[in-house]
């Protein structure tokens, strides 16, 4: 694991052509839009629109994005791959337990078998069986992954287990951090990707949301011992999505992907301090960000080192 890049040069992304909102995620996600304020129709137009253009100004950057359709449409999110599977540095693909029964249509054979034809896959670990034990992990979604030192970062919540985060680390061979993180309304944070993003050299965190002083301490610690420079962020910030951005290898360097909404939050102290290590790369995403996910869960970072030719 130590010998993993942080920032990915590649990522996967899937254009949804029925994008809608999941009444069955609405429980536990305080970031979801409950009702739609346009025909369905017009909103999974607009979706499309955002992934085709969010994927050519990655590609402009020289991001290299695997697009894949979803044109069968059976499940509304199905625009967050990375919440059903991850890659790693060691050849390794995990495919994970889903909370949502709608969800689990999204995990595609046909996008494996594509990735073992263009990168070494050594091997694939199938979590997905733990559904049947009411037992979830949403991929990077539950799960923040220093991959450079091997630390796991997760968030307790009804869809990330602990158990399976500790599973997780015995696999992967990280160190794991586990906490709760409880929102201003007593609610636990569905993801840990939307309050805290992990980078090369810095990290962002909103540790006001983890209430208990021993949990948080530790976590700083952590991130302190992984040389990153903790840039915090407020409550207010992660309802705006600034906790759910990726960093990614360009042609020009290190940049920061992050949402429209996202970056209009920044202070000019954050600004500034962000820019030190990475340039900005701002989608506008405003319909996707309406299903309570943003930049981070639109890209499933591959991590798998390319067969030659």
């Amino acid at each position: 694991m130590n010998k993993a890049t942080q920032a990915p040069a590649a990522v996967l992304m899937v254009r949804p052509y029925r994008f809608n909102i999941n009444a069955e995620t609405a429980g536990d996600n305080a970031f979801q839009q409950q009702q739609l304020d346009i025909p369905q129709s017009d909103l999974a137009a607009c979706v499309y629109d955002e992934v085709t253009t969010a994927a050519l100004l990655l590609r402009d950057q020289g991001v290299e994005v695997f697009l894949f359709d979803d044109e069968v449409g059976q499940s509304p999110d199905s625009v967050f791959p990375n919440n059903w599977f991850s890659t790693h540095a060691d050849g390794t693909v995990i495919l994970y337990p889903m909370f949502s029964q709608a969800r689990r249509h999204e995990r595609r054979h046909d996008i494996i078998e594509a990735l073992g034809d263009r990168f070494s896959v050594t091997r694939v670990l199938d979590y997905s069986p733990h559904e049947q034990n009411d037992r979830f992990l949403e991929g990077t979604g539950s799960v923040v992954i220093d991959h450079h030192h091997g630390v796991l970062f997760a968030a307790r919540s009804l869809r990330t287990d602990e158990r399976l985060v500790q599973q997780l680390g015995e696999d992967l061979g990280c160190e794991v951090e586990v906490f709760d993180a409880i929102d201003n309304n007593g609610l636990p944070i569905y993801h840990t990707n939307v309050m805290m993003s992990v980078a090369s050299e810095f990290a962002l965190l909103c540790k006001e949301l983890i209430p208990d002083q021993l949990e948080q301490q530790r976590v700083l610690n952590r991130l302190h011992t992984c040389n990153k420079t903790v840039i915090e962020i407020t409550e207010h910030q992660v309802r705006h999505f600034l906790g759910n951005v990726l960093e990614l290898q360009t042609s020009k360097g290190k940049g920061l992907a992050m949402s429209r909404t996202a970056f209009n939050t920044l202070t000019d102290a954050q600004h500034d301090a962000i820019k030190g290590f990475a340039d900005f790369i701002v989608l506008d995403v405003p319909n996707i960000e309406r299903s309570g996910g943003s930049v981070r869960c639109m890209m499933a970072g591959l991590h798998l080192t390319h067969k030659p030719g």
